[in-house]
């Protein structure tokens, strides 16, 4: 196998491990978090801010850089990595989800989407073998499965449409299998779906796992369920995973979701939450969010957050100075904002491969109370108002 997950330490108090992945574009620690270079950027920073922050793998979508400006053109300029000058391990999703989620007109059936181009309106038609064939030519380091995923958000989808979606995926990692070459640097990753059905993601597991894959990954979760739901759908499936390959939960988020998932055993992560908050005046913090924008900020000169030793905060910048900037709408707020948010990130997780390697894992709440204030907040948006 091109990739290689190498177990470093487990904690005592739960399922979390301590591991490191080898790729051909070098290693990355886990548990890991990757942020998100939708089409081929990370918006606003540059490689070398984003590796600054402690970042060692990014995430790719197959699905954008399809559309534009083409996966053919990409390879012919040396692939992702050449393309947008990133020298470490890359992820690409499938574009999957991107096709159901963010299309106005499509079309799914056995053979795969069909869907109308949200850059020229053309109709395009993605399938197993096509998107292995956009991420071959991405050239990333892993590629993922094209999968069908259910949307848990209103309107609920059937019992019937969840299973459909997991016996599809099933069927479509066969081809997506058989159309991805073996004799390339780039892994492929299997994506386990089931929706909140406890007993379909067994199911799916199973199924996921009779293939010998070097990484597999928990889909079809932070996609409108409770955070209670997203829990308890990850603390099932984690376990039944090889404990010999990197397990991936996508689309995961809030840092509680984070620890919550790591404690499951889950060691890779991506979210656009830190960048398209920054983007928007919403920092996060040790102890909560800061909403930059508030006029309580005008007059004041303390940095984002004091512990954090990113460029922002260690540069002196103050919640008053980057408030102005996002009132004058100049760029370097978000900019500022967006790099602040990714290390905040890298930060816990540096924190929780500590607690890991140290076996101090009960004590990772009282160092960042965000934590349980995350969980209670959390709560309290799903209770019905009385």
């Amino acid at each position: 196998m091109a990739l290689r997950f190498e177990m470093l330490a487990k904690a005592s108090a739960c399922h979390a491990r301590l591991g490191r992945v080898h790729t051909a574009h070098g290693s990355f620690d886990t548990p890991a978090f990757m942020p998100v270079a939708t089409a081929g950027a990370m918006k606003g920073l540059t490689p070398s801010q984003v590796s600054g922050t402690g970042s060692q793998i990014i995430l790719n979508n197959a699905f954008h850089l399809m559309l534009r400006p083409g996966a053919a053109r990409v390879r012919s300029l040396g692939g992702c990595h050449e393309f947008m000058r990133w020298s470490g391990p890359i992820l690409t999703d499938s574009g999957g989800y991107q096709a159901f989620s963010m299309s106005d007109i499509v079309k799914l059936d056995e053979t795969g989407v069909e869907f109308r181009s949200f850059v020229d309106g053309a109709k395009v038609h993605m399938s197993p073998e096509s998107s292995m064939q956009v991420q071959q030519d991405l050239g990333s380091d892993i590629a993922m499965a094209f999968d069908d995923c259910a949307p848990l958000g209103a309107p609920q989808p059937s019992r019937d449409r969840i299973r459909e979606a997991h016996e599809r995926t099933l069927r479509w990692l066969e081809r997506c299998v058989k159309a991805h070459r073996s004799d390339t640097a780039q892994s492929l990753f299997g994506i386990v779906q089931g929706g909140s059905d406890l007993d379909l993601r067994r199911a799916s597991v199973q199924g996921v796992c009779a293939h010998d894959l070097p990484g597999y990954a928990i889909g079809g979760v932070a996609v409108g369920e409770s955070t209670q739901a997203i829990r308890e759908v990850v603390a099932f499936t984690a376990p039944l995973l090889p404990a010999d390959r990197p397990r991936y939960l996508m689309g995961v988020g809030y840092e509680w979701d984070i620890v919550d998932a790591v404690a499951s055993g889950i060691d890779m992560f991506d979210c656009v939450l830190p960048t398209r908050n920054g983007r928007n005046g919403t920092c996060f913090t040790t102890i909560g969010p800061v909403r930059l924008k508030n006029a309580v900020h005008a007059q004041e000169s303390a940095p984002i957050d004091s512990s954090c030793d990113c460029e922002c905060c260690a540069g002196g910048f103050s919640r008053a100075y980057l408030r102005h900037l996002f009132m004058a709408g100049e760029m370097l707020g978000p900019i500022l904002a967006s790099l602040h948010n990714i290390r905040h990130f890298q930060r816990l997780l540096l924190d929780i491969r500590s607690a890991i390697r140290e076996d101090t894992w009960l004590g990772l709440e009282t160092r960042w109370p965000c934590l349980a204030a995350g969980r209670i907040g959390a709560r309290h948006q799903q209770e019905p108002d009385s």
